[in-house]
């Protein structure tokens, strides 16, 4: 195999992923259907790639969606951390997917017909770090607001996403079944394992790449795409290290407003630093809004 020459992203926006290349064929996506949901579609199905081309979140698409057959429209999400407002992403995704598929179908919903539409699946396969059962569900009910159950006869909606642990050695039987999940778990698994061991991105990237290669994991598609593959996977790395990030920076502001609170109710700065864990300084410079 040739060598690999490794080109970072021109910006930390890069839109794609190893992931979304992967499957960015319909023969990769009807077998990767087929081993999540151990279906049995022939190679000859039907297969439509409706992945959104427009941006609801920094910098990406959603992952995947296709539609099987006209009847059925599959989203996935690829994770490395378990995000509980997944089913709320994916309802605005399905959405998006569901008006551009009536409008195809130059029917109009307040027509008295009934549309038939395809039915949705929604599937997350996580990777990351921190501990995860095989399998999971994600519920949009978990984010409404408690109400009386007097509130149920009125109707309402349910939206659940099953996830899947796919890092290495856990649903086995369900990753090996499609060679691109196969090699894509490898890889990852591998860019962890030498960043465990010290090294920095790229280099544990670089090394992944050449390791795999050498063992004839995705073989073909490492040839075909070459260095755009570091970029890929730099990009991967680099989003969730910005996810990371802003949620640190989102615990932090909701520290800080929680020890304000206590400040103006008339709490001590050795007590709001106690309480918060924010270093005495920091808690101290904040007492200067309260003149204090």
């Amino acid at each position: 195999m040739k060598s690999l020459e490794l080109k970072t992203p021109v910006n930390r926006q890069y839109k794609s992923s190893l992931f979304d290349k992967l499957f960015s064929t319909k023969k990769s996506i009807l077998t990767l259907y087929n081993a999540l949901s151990q279906s049995k579609y022939p190679p000859d199905t039907p297969v439509e790639i409706t992945t959104l081309d427009d941006v609801l979140y920094r910098g990406r698409y959603n992952d995947l969606s296709f539609t099987i057959d006209g009847k059925l429209v599959v989203l996935i999400e690829q994770q490395s951390t378990i995000n509980n407002n997944m089913p709320s992403r994916l309802v605005l995704y399905y959405a998006k997917i569901l008006e551009r598929y009536i409008k195809a179908q130059k029917g109009s919903i307040y027509a008295s017909r009934l549309i038939k539409i395809p039915r949705p699946e929604f599937i997350v396969l996580y990777n990351g770090t921190d501990y995860y059962p095989d399998e999971g569900v994600l519920r949009l009910s978990d984010a409404f607001f408690e109400l009386p159950k007097v509130h149920e006869i009125n109707g309402g909606i349910e939206i659940t996403a099953r996830v899947l642990n796919i890092n290495k050695g856990r649903n086995k039987d369900i990753v090996q079944k499609s060679i691109e999940l196969d090699g894509y778990v490898d890889i990852v698994s591998e860019i962890n394992k030498n960043k465990d061991s010290g090294m920095n991105l790229e280099e544990a990237i670089a090394k992944a790449v050449e390791d795999c290669a050498s063992r004839n994991i995705l073989t073909d598609f490492l040839e075909k795409y070459g260095g755009e593959v570091m970029s890929l996977l730099y990009a991967e790395w680099d989003w969730d290290e910005y996810v990371k990030v802003q949620r640190q920076e989102a615990a932090l502001d909701s520290i800080f407003e929680i020890a304000k609170k206590l400040l103006g109710m008339g709490d001590s700065v050795e007590r709001v630093s106690v309480a918060t864990g924010l270093p005495y300084e920091q808690v101290e410079t904040l007492c200067t809004q309260y003149n204090r």
